[in-house]
């Protein structure tokens, strides 16, 4: 679509809305661009240059109208993880890579394959970063020093206990003023973002009362630069890119999920609004290969922040990108004073949002099912929390995948019976047997289907109904073949009735059609029983001559 078609009808009203639900966003993202930048390990001005150079991209290139960028929760205990274990400037190659990963699954119209994924696995890997979200910001309210970090949850649990004998009243209290303005601002007014006001509020609180008593990001980080990063390229080789693949592809698998995610809720409130998910991808791939250079973190498609651009009135991309512009103005004006800032009052804000993301009416429906569902979001949940997010996800769609395949394989019925038969006389009935099948023929019945033709009886006729067959794969093709062969080794005849366009694609591709022979085939059942009650006369004629 060109520049000039995206804006047709596009009105002055329509950009003073986009400036204002921009400005909005962009003043939301601040607190939480850093929050999430020092959840994860890195710097908070990292934060900040990925709200800015991601931000606008994903707003300019990606597929939906409506979709903001940047840091997010969902990342935190990954990026965490990465950076521990391999360093912040080879977070930035892996989040490079992912990009181009991106890139290369939009082009492929994989975008689609997001509705595969079920949406227990979905909660319980949302739920379960909720919590090591929540958990990681523990520390810094109670302003405890020297906490050793870890990436195993239960260790981070070990280490805020050992050092609960240095808990700092003051930061608890700078803490409790952002989480009471917190919860109170929504309550009076949706106009005025709570999370600013948490901030700047506890922010003078603890200017004003605790100055140089309690942590801050000053103290912690050193002052924010008000500047863009200068163009970085990374030195690349085979072996570092080998070394950098696993994390690289976490990154880009999450980062997927997540915009296309994000971009399905933007879709749920603008009813009539469609994304384009493979355009999303590309755009989200653009931007995490463009942000690293300049010291961005992995992006993606924030939900919350998505969702407060079009309560606010968004009516196009501009708004998204205003939001970026915001930040950048911001960062090049105030970056200085953010030195101010406790951490006690960043971890509040995280807090309120592990909390908001974590699908806990959700959860807790699934749970109260008490069916396999149940099984499989536990799983998700306690492998995100006690392992790690790649672990989890894997085991919990190996689980469904499992589970589902034993669903489908108690789908496929099976009836054999003579009551298609009652207008042939007793007689001719003996030698004919009909085999009815409903359900998919695949991998997971191969085993009832072949038990399903027995040859007690030699020289008979098998009529195989298979009008309610809708699939058949190449395992089920492969069990047929063992039936025609049983068949054949008996003298008897197989006759197939009804077979539904794509199972009959299949056959013919792969020979079983020629196998069986084209006369086998028919599309009524009068006509196959016709040619069986002539082929049982056959062999009745054979027999006595």
């Amino acid at each position: 679509m060109s520049l000039v078609n995206r804006f047709k009808g596009y009105t002055l009203a329509d950009l003073r809305k986009d400036l204002v639900a921009g400005f909005i966003v962009g003043i939301v993202a601040i607190p939480l661009g850093m929050a999430f930048a020092i959840a994860s390990g890195v710097r908070p001005e990292n934060g900040l240059y990925t709200v800015i150079i991601a931000g606008i991209l994903i707003s300019l290139l990606g597929g939906s109208r409506y979709q903001i960028g940047g840091p997010t929760g969902a990342f935190v205990p990954i990026l965490l993880g990465i950076v521990m274990q391999y360093g912040f400037q080879n977070l930035l190659i892996a989040g490079f890579m992912a990009g181009i990963m991106l890139v290369i699954m939009g082009l492929l119209k994989w975008g689609s394959l997001i509705k595969y994924i079920p949406r227990p696995v979905i909660i319980g890997f949302t739920a379960g970063i909720a919590v090591i979200i929540f958990s990681g910001q523990i520390s810094n309210f109670l302003g405890l020093k020297d906490v050793e970090k870890h990436e195993e949850f239960h260790l981070n649990m070990v280490a805020i206990w050992d050092k609960i004998s240095t808990l700092n009243g003051k930061s608890v209290l700078v803490a409790l003023v952002c989480l009471a303005l917190l919860i109170a601002v929504p309550k009076k007014t949706s106009k005025i973002p709570p999370a600013l006001i948490g901030l700047l509020g506890s922010t003078l609180v603890g200017f004003l009362l605790f100055q140089g008593q309690i942590p801050t990001i000053g103290t912690a980080f050193g002052d924010i630069p008000n500047k863009l990063p200068e163009f970085q390229f990374f030195d690349l080789s085979l072996e570092k890119i080998i070394y950098l693949l696993p994390p690289a592809i976490a990154i880009a698998l999450l980062g997927g999920i997540e915009s296309l995610l994000s971009a399905m809720v933007a879709d749920g409130m603008k009813q009539g609004y469609k994304h384009d998910s493979n355009k999303e991808l590309v755009g989200q791939g653009i931007a995490n290969i463009v942000a690293p250079l300049f010291g961005g973190i992995p992006a993606t498609g924030a939900i919350a922040r998505t969702a407060t651009n079009i309560k606010n009135g968004a009516v196009s991309k501009v708004s998204g990108v205003f939001h970026g512009v915001v930040v950048l103005l911001v960062l090049l004006l105030f970056a200085p004073y953010a030195s101010l800032i406790p951490l006690a009052s960043m971890a509040p804000i995280l807090m309120v949002v592990a909390w908001n993301m974590s699908e806990k009416r959700q959860f807790m429906h699934v749970l109260k099912t008490k069916t396999m569902d149940s099984v499989i979001l536990l799983t998700t949940f306690l492998l995100t929390v006690f392992t790690d997010l790649a672990t989890a996800v894997i085991a919990g769609l190996l689980l469904a995948f499992v589970i589902f395949i034993t669903r489908m394989s108690r789908s496929l019925h099976i009836k054999k019976g003579k009551t298609a038969l009652t207008h042939l006389a007793e007689h001719e009935k003996e030698g004919i047997e009909v085999i009815t099948l409903k359900g998919p023929l695949f991998f997971g019945s191969t085993d009832v289907l072949e038990e399903s033709v027995g040859m007690k009886q030699k020289e008979k006729v098998v009529i195989l109904k298979l009008q309610d067959v809708p699939y058949i794969d190449t395992s089920a093709e492969a069990a047929l073949l063992n039936i025609v062969k049983k068949v054949n080794r008996h003298n008897g005849e197989l006759l197939i009735v009804g077979l539904q366009p794509e199972p009959k694609l299949l056959l013919e591709r792969t020979g079983l059609t020629r196998e069986i022979g084209h006369h086998r085939f028919f599309e009524r059942m009068e006509e196959a029983l016709s040619t069986a009650k002539q082929l049982m006369k056959t062999k009745v004629s054979s027999q006595i001559s």
